[in-house]
């Protein structure tokens, strides 16, 4: 047997977003981990952004949620997922995010978090469809989408930070099984 076919996917786990997560957010924060959305926020914004996603973790999960992704062999927090209701194109879909830290890239661990935040946004009971919108140039991010099972849409505009517009790539799963494109519209 080589290398490749002992290898297994990496063991992660999703914990929900609380108040001590804010040193985590702000490593997230760093220029290199925000390239494609616009640069890094204000002190002011983060601490506004960890206290929203503090209180996706009391509300219901049709709501959305945020996570920490935890590397499970060490217990090292190793970057963040979530997902969230908006309206895309008329319809009510759950939008997702993510970002693994640069010190742990590389090792499929942005593919294990986004396979993970599947299940959970199937289970919250909301809309069908679960969309990624990367920036057509972060080849790494789209990429990510592709290994976790999502179909790509097509490229759009999409508005991010507010009042800024970005070339993206639409991905998206349909949560009715996890895999299937089905519902997934061009």
């Amino acid at each position: 047997m080589n290398d490749a076919a002992r290898e297994v996917p990496p063991r992660i786990r999703l914990v929900a977003w609380s108040d001590d997560d804010l040193g985590l957010l702000r490593k997230t924060n760093a220029p290199e981990m925000t390239e494609h959305l616009g640069g890094p926020e204000p002190e002011a914004k983060v601490l506004s952004r960890h206290a929203t996603y503090t209180a996706m973790s009391t509300r219901p999960a049709d709501e959305g949620r945020m996570f920490r992704v935890v590397l499970d062999e060490t217990g090292e927090d190793v970057g963040s997922v979530g997902y969230w209701p908006r309206i895309w194109q008329g319809e009510a879909v759950y939008e997702t995010g993510y970002g693994i830290l640069p010190a742990f890239r590389g090792r499929g661990l942005a593919v294990a978090a986004l396979r993970a935040v599947v299940v959970e946004a199937a289970a919250a009971g909301g809309p069908r469809e679960l969309h990624a919108y990367p920036s057509v140039d972060h080849i790494a991010s789209n990429n990510t989408c592709r290994n976790a099972g999502f179909t790509r849409v097509g490229e759009v505009a999409f508005e991010y930070p507010p009042g800024t517009w970005l070339r993206s790539h639409d991905w998206c799963v349909d949560l009715g099984d996890g895999v299937s494109p089905a519902a997934c519209r061009s």
